[in-house]
Order: structure tokens, then sequence, then C-alpha cells
């Protein structure tokens, strides 16, 4: 999942699972893109209808944002409708069945010599080769977690992985982070620990989540600006594809695939995996194209908050009050991750608006 992302980092940190083309804020024109603009990374059409604005950049932008947050916030139930199929044999049909999809969209977009060039050119193919390394780590422990009874964790990774971002500023990017900030990451270590003390030991999956998916983000963050949403979830899934097409290989061959064995309803589910692996990845890019990180930033919670709700009510998981006390503290350090960065961007904000003054008297 992003997956899933996220914007709460520091410099130019976007942990999100597609890379923000266009960080600044959102043109007061609005426009409407089609859906072949849209998906392949065209935003300059179809503007106007009869001389009139039709659709607000911003409104889509949240309306996407909001779509694909909530299809990967309700992922899970999804996974539990694959039963009996585990984590392995999924991630294996999600990235199969996913490259089929990308290929069909990128037939129908015409798209082949853009995917081409992305695949020829080093400093392209390499980051995503990386990604897509990184992307399949997050996968396989999501479902693996959601499967095997730990949903809730599973919410929890990301509900730290904005910490990560921050802490890649930090160690990666070498970036001196702001009191608020420094004060989000102790209390989240805190909030490490009371949920090492409720489990008895880790929460691996969690950290393994944030990590995975923080890392990604910095990754496709180099690239982003070089390749479009559609085209970098293809290179990805074509590193990814020979692995995953062996691995059902093999679980057919030894007899412990599901793909076959359980009815017609249960092969099309899997098979459905691509369209719904993909499309909340395109939903993203359209979203990030349009909204300044800040937007992004607040609609990432979706995610983790259905996550979160899903394992209670559905799942039936439990919440001891040590775990409770520990998702506390964890969004205790959102909060305050929150307000420093709606400080920030108030006052780039600000900024901006005496430059653009400043710069109207010069002339």
């Amino acid at each position: 999942m992003r997956n899933i992302a996220l914007p709460f980092g520091v410099g130019d940190i976007v942990s999100t699972p597609e890379q923000i083309t266009a960080n600044s804020s959102i043109s007061s024109q609005p426009a409407t893109v089609s859906a072949s603009s849209e998906l392949s990374g065209d935003t300059s059409g179809g503007r106007t209808r009869g001389g009139k604005p039709v659709w607000s950049e911003s409104t889509a932008g949240i309306l996407f944002g909001i779509g694909a947050y909530s299809l990967w916030g309700l992922l899970p139930l999804y996974f539990l409708a694959l039963q009996p199929a585990g984590a392995i044999e999924i991630v294996a049909n999600r990235v199969v069945w996913s490259l089929l999809f990308c290929a069909l969209l990128i037939t129908v977009l015409r798209a082949w010599r853009v995917f081409g060039a992305a695949v020829k050119d080093r400093s392209v193919f390499g980051p995503l080769a990386l990604a897509a390394g990184l992307i399949a780590i997050n996968w396989l422990t999501y479902t693996f977690g959601v499967t095997t009874g730990h949903a809730v964790e599973t919410s929890l990774g990301y509900f730290i992985n904005p910490l990560v971002s921050v802490l890649l500023g930090v160690f990666v990017l070498k970036e001196k982070l702001r009191p608020l900030q420094w004060a989000a990451v102790g209390i989240g270590f805190v909030a490490v620990g009371v949920l090492t003390f409720s489990y008895g030991q880790l929460p691996w999956i969690a950290l393994i989540l944030a990590f995975s998916f923080g890392l990604y983000g910095f990754v496709k963050k180099r690239v982003g600006p070089r390749v479009d949403a559609l085209t970098s979830l293809s290179v990805e899934t074509v590193v990814l594809a020979p692995v995953a097409a062996a691995t059902m290989v093999v679980l057919g061959v030894s007899g412990v695939a599901t793909l076959t064995a359980h009815g017609p309803g249960h092969f099309w589910l899997l098979l459905a995996s691509g369209v719904i692996t993909a499309v909340p990845l395109l939903f993203f890019g359209a979203s990030a194209r349009r909204l300044p990180m800040t937007t992004i930033g607040l609609l990432q919670y979706f995610a983790p908050i259905l996550q979160f709700i899903v394992a209670l009510a559905v799942f039936n998981e439990t919440m001891t009050t040590a775990r409770w006390i520990g998702f506390c503290v964890v969004w205790l350090a959102l909060l305050v991750l929150t307000v420093d960065m709606l400080r920030a961007a108030r006052k780039n904000s600000s900024m901006k608006k005496k430059a653009r003054i400043a710069a109207a008297g010069g002339a």
C-alpha cells in the first residue's frame, strides 16, 4: 500500500506511494483534466468548457485523495475476502495482475514510448527498481499482518510513518528540526516504548511498514519529477513481475495455490488485485499534482483510521489498556506534528504573499 506516504517530513521528503510532481500551492484557476491526460501525467488540457471553468483543481484533488486513502484504508476487507490465500500468494497476484492492468492502460493511452524511455534511462530505472524492492517488502509485511490477526498493528505502521519522514530528514538530508518536530519525535519514541511493553516485543510489523514506506517515498521523490504515476508503477511491477510469476508457478506446482482451487468467485477476486492495487496509486498521483503538501498530509490519516476501525469492528482484534495508551501517545505525536506543519505552511504562505507584494511594488 503509501501504497501508501507522507508529506509530514521535512525538506523535500514525501513519504507517499507516488511522487508529488507539483508541491507548490494550487493555481487559482479551476480546471478539468481528461481521463487520458490525467493518467499519463498531462494536466494541461481540457481546462474550460465554453470558456468557463468546469471543475475546481482543488476539489478534484481532494476527491482523488479521499478516494485513494479510503481504498487503502479498506484494503483489509479485500484481503479478508481472499481467504484462504496467504500473504505471499496475494502479493504475487497483485504484482502480476497490476502489470497486465498497467500494460492495458499504457496501450489505451499510447504511452509505450514514455515507458520505454523510462526503462532505458538508468537514472530513472535504477531508483524505481530500488523502490520496487521497498514496496514489495511493504506489501508483504502489510498483507502478512492483516491476514494473521495483526491489522491493528499495521494501522500503527502508517500512523507513525510521518515520524519516519522526519527522521529521514535528520539522518539522510542532515536537516535541522523545529522544536515541535523534535517534540513529536520524542513523543513517538515514548509511544514505541509503551507499545513494546504492551506487545511484549517491538511492534516489528508496524516499524517495518513505517520505514519501508518512508524509504519508498524518499526514493520516489528523487525520481518523481521525471516520470509520471502510470509509468512509475509500470516500471516497478516489471521489476517485480518475474519473481512474482515464478512464485505463482511454485505455489501452483506444490498444490498450495488457491487461484483456481476455490471457484470462479475467488479466481476473479484475485485477478481484480491488479485493478485494486493500481487505481488508488493513480488516484493519489492525480491528487498530489493538484494539492499542496499540507492538504495531502491531512488526507493521509484516512487510511490508518479506516484500517484501525476495520481491525476493531470487523476483525474483532483486541486492544488492551496499554495498547490504547500507546496509540493515544502516537496520536499526540501526530497532533504536535500536524500543528507544526500547519504553522510552517501558514508562515510560508505569508512570506510568499509579502514577496509578491514587494515584487509588484518594485515593478
